[in-house]
């Protein structure tokens, strides 16, 4: 039996990943969480086998989260669920630590294989970002430019493409507003771009937004 943790802050759409599991005898959810501060008290009191997690949890930011529940927990295998775009943040989050990203429009059809290659020991990404990986490993040189951004700066850089205000991000990252300017001055600067409006330019051509 596969024991699972689900974390999710949607009720309704816990339920409905706890009915796709129910269908196969091999798979339990044996607990959920709807925010970051309830999954990682329950990660400390408890063992599972997976942990199916939402990439937007109310309290903790997503790297923020992961390094938290890799300290309690290293081995534990984490497969994410998110409405954002693979090529947004799966090459991020694989560097560290996830063992599978699943997008939720595809989660009916992949869960339970994610779930099962990822126990085996295996990782789970669709073909279309496997093809990403690859090329991006073939061709060095078309290195994009946004990949040598910290893992904060990326989140910053795909909110304010996003419209988000100043507050907005502070309030989503837990910072400061002035720490969030200082942010959009170092992404600004690395890119070599001089406003909002390039930025969320770059972000649409290198398909970091919808």
């Amino acid at each position: 039996m596969i024991n699972i943790l689900i974390a999710d802050d949607h009720q309704m759409f816990r339920e409905g990943l706890k009915q796709i599991l129910s269908i196969n005898n091999e798979i339990k959810t044996a607990a959920e969480a709807a925010n970051g501060r309830e999954l990682i008290e329950i990660i400390m009191h408890n063992k599972f086998d997976l942990l199916v997690l939402d990439i937007s949890m109310p309290g903790m930011n997503i790297f923020d989260l992961l390094s938290g529940i890799k300290q309690i927990d290293a081995q534990l295998p984490i497969l994410i669920l998110s409405m954002h775009p693979e090529e947004q943040y799966a090459v991020r989050l694989l560097k560290a630590g996830i063992s599978g990203y699943l997008t939720k429009e595809s989660a009916a059809e992949e869960l339970v294989s994610a779930i099962k290659r990822i126990k085996a020991g295996g990782k789970y990404i669709s073909s279309k970002l496997a093809e990403t990986i690859a090329l991006s490993i073939e061709d060095a040189n078309k290195k994009a430019s946004h990949s040598d951004l910290s893992n904060r700066e990326f989140e910053v850089l795909c909110m304010l493409a996003s419209g988000k205000s100043l507050k907005e991000i502070a309030d989503s990252l837990f910072i400061s507003q002035k720490t969030v300017t200082t942010y959009r001055a170092r992404i600004l600067e690395k890119l070599k771009l001089k406003n909002n409006v390039e930025l969320t330019r770059y972000a649409i051509e290198n398909k970091l937004i919808n």
